[in-house]
């Protein structure tokens, strides 16, 4: 992608604060307000950005350095953003910040871009932020709170803060960041009846006529793109390959339940996609800043609707209107009678969780006092403070172009919902288990729900987290696992293929269907079937603490499982009501340490030779471990991390092990030069090894033979006594079976 430099030079951050030390708060947290300055080194850096944006560069950036909450951070490229919301004449533009624009991967709390949003269409300051809080309970969404803006110590007022969709965004939902990327962005809107980034094939098979609307995101992807607008205007048979359904169907409810028009249901725009490691597009909502009604042009009109007609839009508009220019995304899923009904089920669970109980007005109120003074000192803020306390309740503005009070709406918007048909007179879920309840890797486990007023159920089931899930029927015949034949009870039986098994249920009627969890598939059931041995590992450990790690790709219980030693037993010590990451770890302190970091427990680790047991109550070891004496400043660990044997190593706390201090060196001596003892640490390959300490005109000093319990850790240490024994140059030898292996040191 192209980048405008523009050479000056950045000026100095005041040195008296630049060591300032504060606690570092989550960027994103709703309740936290950050502080924002930015440094440019022109005087006319506005008249600058501003010309960025009228020549149409849209990556050119002016350099600048920043501080983000007393965090100081150089050479960044700052550039205005944004369509309605910038104005060359306006003081309060938005902001778009590139943290690493000069130095790679420069970032803050891990994030590389900032993106501010002027609040130029929202009296009441929290539209944006509470609409991603919102959409993050159902599919991946941005983080947002609050910021206020300095430019040159200059207060330019309080700003939302919104979390990028970037590389960053999508590697962390979707576990990679190299596939196909898109913005629906189109360079130049078309209203009303545009194109715009509406997904229509309407440009055959030349992958340039659609470029002017979607932002290539990545550094490929045209053919793909082509080949989703394709498949979705052409071969709907096939669409679920190349697309995220349930994706889709939430990101279109979340549009219509906060009456979200400046999106893909209005002008098509405003939202991106990107392509998961299962080759489909999957939907991700940007730009809320006008939801709840604040923007309320639709593509069928070309008049602004009113509030009353925005709170009774119609969730089904797309499929039966003929005023809307084409919209597949809309109409071609809707049009399937089982996605028509999830779409719909969406829409109910949106509106139940956040605002039939009133949910979205308490966390509004709780952002306007976080932000309340900020507001009042905010002399460039578009609406007055007035405005800002009336808006959260009530209409403000001139009648000719209002701003709906969010509850005032969303209330009209339940009235309206409550009567579509589809929202209500759903098949009801309950009483959802399985049997068995632990299951063996590779065991066939029963799923049962009591289902009312249904016509039909599915089972969606999967097994592994970034697998899709597949569908199977529930049946209430007596005869697929359920109990007796018309008793409402559903079953279906299947097998446990994996390290987890997660799963949701569907049920619908001829009138309305439901999902249990309702916020499926964002959320899901989870079977956690027993583990392996190797699944987890007692991967390292000192006398102060043992690390657990997770060997396996899926997030793993700990609750019903022990740590023993030899003293007392395989049920010493139960692990507490928790959960191990994928490939993480998990820290347990012994009894008596202070070790920080690690949860409680009253497991022992002896100095000297010992053993660790890590399994479940039934008897079932899934882990042992024996060791040798312990070592001072040293752990015992596996290498290669995860599975190989025990060596003594560097300590590395909660961290991938280090390679072991013996690992291709059989024979360590230290400390060297020595005053009253040595350790001399080894390779063992039998039960019995033998160390003899001569002195420089070949006297036998020491004289000392070990022995050791099948089992032992690959590498052992023992600590020689040196006491009685003249300063002067000797020799350690080490004799394992027909190995012998000597080093020379020296007695001060």
């Amino acid at each position: 992608m192209k980048k405008i430099f523009l050479t000056i030079t950045t000026v100095a951050l005041f040195l008296g604060t630049a060591m300032r030390l504060q606690a570092q708060e989550d960027f994103y947290d709703i309740h936290h307000v950050a502080e924002i300055r930015i440094y440019f080194s022109v005087s006319n850096w506005d008249h600058v950005l501003d010309s960025l944006i009228q020549a149409g560069e849209g990556d050119g950036r002016l350099l600048a350095d920043i501080s983000v909450d007393g965090h100081y951070i150089s050479g960044v490229g700052v550039r205005y953003k944004g369509f309605s919301s910038w104005d060359e004449d306006q003081k309060k533009s938005p902001f778009n910040i590139n943290l690493d624009y000069t130095i790679n991967n420069q970032n803050h709390q891990g994030y590389k871009h900032i993106k501010l949003s002027n609040v130029i269409h929202d009296p009441s300051f929290v539209r944006e932020a509470i609409s991603y809080e919102v959409a993050g309970k159902y599919m991946p969404a941005s983080r947002a709170n609050f910021a206020n803006v300095y430019v040159n110590d200059t207060l330019l007022g309080l700003y939302t803060n919104v979390e990028s969709v970037d590389e960053l965004f999508v590697k962390k939902y979707f576990g990679s960041k190299n596939n196909a990327f898109f913005k629906g962005s189109p360079a130049n809107l078309q209203y009303p009846f545009g194109q715009n980034a509406n997904l229509a094939y309407t440009h055959g098979t030349d992958t340039a006529g659609y470029m002017p609307f979607y932002k290539l995101e990545s550094d490929h992807g045209w053919s793909e793109l082509l080949n989703l607008i394709y498949i979705l205007n052409n071969d709907t048979a096939h669409l679920p390959e190349v697309l995220n359904i349930d994706r889709t169907l939430w990101m279109h409810a979340f549009n219509y339940a906060l009456v979200n028009l400046d999106s893909y249901i209005g002008y098509s725009q405003n939202y991106y996609l990107y392509k998961d490691e299962n080759g489909r597009f999957n939907p991700i909502l940007w730009d809320l800043n006008m939801s709840f009604g604040s923007f309320r042009h639709s593509d069928g009109s070309a008049l602004n609707l009113t509030i009353a007609k925005a709170a009774q839009q119609n969730p089904l508009q797309h499929l039966y209107s003929t005023t809307f220019s084409p919209r597949p995304l809309t109409k071609n899923l809707f049009s399937n009678t089982r996605y028509r009904k999830m779409y719909l089920a969406h829409i109910r669970t949106i509106i139940n969780e956040n605002f039939r109980n009133g949910d979205y007005y308490t966390k509004a109120l709780e952002a306007q006092n976080v932000i309340d003074n900020y507001v009042l000192n905010d002399t460039n803020k578009f609406y007055s403070y007035a405005d800002f306390i009336t808006n959260l309740d009530d209409d403000t503005g001139p009648i000719s172009d209002q701003y709906p009070g969010i509850r005032s709406l969303m209330e009209a918007r339940i009235a309206y919902l409550d009567t579509f048909p589809g929202i209500q007179g759903a098949p009801q879920i309950s009483s959802v288990n399985n049997e068995p309840l632990r299951p063996q890797q590779g065991e066939n486990t029963v799923i049962r729900a009591s289902i009312r007023n249904a016509s039909c159920a599915f089972l969606f089931y999967r097994s592994s987290s970034n697998s899709i899930f597949i569908s199977t029927p529930m049946l209430d015949d007596g005869l697929h696992n359920d109990s007796l034949a018309g008793d409402s009870i559903y079953g279906a039986s299947v097998a446990v293929n994996g390290k987890t098994l997660q799963y949701y249920i569907w049920a619908e009627n001829d009138s309305a269907g439901i999902f249990s969890p309702e916020r499926a598939e964002y959320e899901f059931y989870t079977i956690h079937p027993a583990l392996n041995a190797g699944d987890i590992v007692i991967n390292e450990l000192t006398n102060n603490w043992v690390e657990i790690y997770n060997n396996t790709q899926e997030e793993q219980p700990l609750s019903g499982m022990y740590l023993g030693n030899l003293s007392g037993g395989p049920l010493k010590w139960a692990f507490p009501d928790t959960a191990i990451s994928a490939g993480g770890y998990i820290m347990v302190k012994t009894a008596g340490s202070r070790e920080t970091g690690a949860i409680l427990s009253d497991i022992e680790i002896p100095a000297h030779s010992g053993q660790l047991t890590l399994g479940y109550e039934a008897g079932i070891n899934i882990d042992t471990v024996m060791f040798d004496d312990a070592v001072n400043g040293k752990s015992i660990g596996r290498w290669p991390n995860g599975y190989g044997d025990f060596v003594f190593m560097t300590p590395t706390f909660a961290k991938h092990n280090l390679y072991g201090t013996t690992e291709n060196t059989q024979l360590l001596v230290y400390p060297n030069p020595a005053v009253d003892k040595i350790n001399v640490e080894c390779e063992i390959e039998s039960a019995t090894l033998t160390i003899k300490v001569f002195t420089a005109d070949g006297q036998v000093a020491s004289d000392v033979q070990y022995s050791h319990s099948a089992g032992m850790i690959r590498a052992v240490s023992k600590e020689v006594d040196l006491s009685g024994m003249q300063s002067g140059v000797y020799a350690v030898q080490v004799i394992c079976d027909d190995k012998i292996l000597t080093r020379t040191f020296v007695i001060l």
